[in-house]
């Protein structure tokens, strides 16, 4: 169950490593798996925490459950951990706020902290996207460095380039959450294997777009390819959100998939950890709109 983030993969609960149950029908001329072909909660049906020697009780025409279990994952947990992993980004985003200001003064100090802590930040996310295991420490680190590099660019953004940008990207990233949340739940957003495929095959494009350009501007200055100002920043930041919003979308499946195997209670840090990575994507996204936008005026 690893973040949905297009830089870093994730990890699914099916037998055969396929996204959120998407592959967990039994393989063609394979054995008889689980007691009704499809359904990827039942005992050995592709469920990776099934007890394989629990015995069910089914009546006739019911789909069997999968049995409870000590230590699952549940909803609160996952709200619990978000929670605290996003709150954790906001105080340190806060701290460095007011006390890394970026007057003429200061600006190259807090710059230098800023990017410094998003490195590391990076290195941390990179790690966890890789262990096996969820480890707090490790995904409450990283919150705690991005909140401080988000604070500084946030304050950059929003004194010099575009009064209240940061409230409007705070603010917007709500709306998208809201958004996409009803939408999942009401259905209007399925997440299936095509779902996935588009979305990650979008968001990888994207990704190597944006690195380019980045390359073409490091080397040659400005703004590389002109993908991140004017009308073509207007455009790749309105995809960025958009993506930002599928991602939340598979987050979401991650997580309902994730409660109805009966994942190991553990597995909440990985799903706070993979919503922290989308919200952070998609106000950045916002950020970046907002200061285009307001520049322009």
């Amino acid at each position: 169950m690893r973040s949905s983030n297009p830089v870093f993969s994730r990890r699914g609960f099916s037998r055969d490593n396929g996204y959120a149950g998407f592959n967990t029908a039994p393989q063609a001329g394979g054995p008889a798996v689980g007691t009704v072909q499809g359904n990827p909660y039942a005992q050995g049906a592709g469920n990776p925490y099934a007890n394989p020697y629990a015995q069910q009780d089914v009546q006739p025409g019911m789909p069997p459950q999968a049995p409870a279990r000590t230590g699952a994952m549940t909803m609160d947990d996952v709200v619990m951990r978000t929670a605290t992993t996003l709150g954790t980004l906001i105080v340190t985003a806060t701290l460095a706020w007011w006390f890394l200001p970026v007057d003429a003064a200061n600006i190259n100090k807090s710059y230098g902290i800023a990017v410094g802590a998003g490195l590391v930040a990076f290195v941390l996310a990179l790690v966890q996207s890789f262990k096996r295991k969820a480890s707090p420490a490790l995904i409450l680190a990283y919150a705690a460095l991005e909140g401080v590099f988000l604070g500084v660019i946030s304050s950059a953004v929003d004194e010099h380039i575009a009064n209240g940008a940061a409230m409007q990207a705070v603010i917007g990233t709500m709306a998208v959450f809201a958004g996409v949340l009803v939408a999942y739940k009401t259905g209007l957003i399925r997440v299936n294997r095509r779902f996935y495929g588009f979305v990650m095959a979008a968001a990888i494009g994207f990704v190597l777009l944006m690195a380019v350009n980045m390359l073409f501007a490091v080397f040659g200055g400005g703004d590389g390819l002109g993908f991140r100002s004017g009308g073509l920043g207007i455009m790749f930041g309105i995809i960025g959100i958009i993506l930002g919003a599928c991602f939340l979308a598979l987050d979401f499946k991650m997580v309902e998939d994730g409660i109805a195997y009966g994942a190991p209670r553990e597995e909440a840090w990985l799903a706070a950890f993979g919503l922290t990575l989308t919200l952070v994507w998609i106000y950045m996204e916002f950020l970046r709109l907002i200061a285009i936008l307001q520049g322009n005026d």
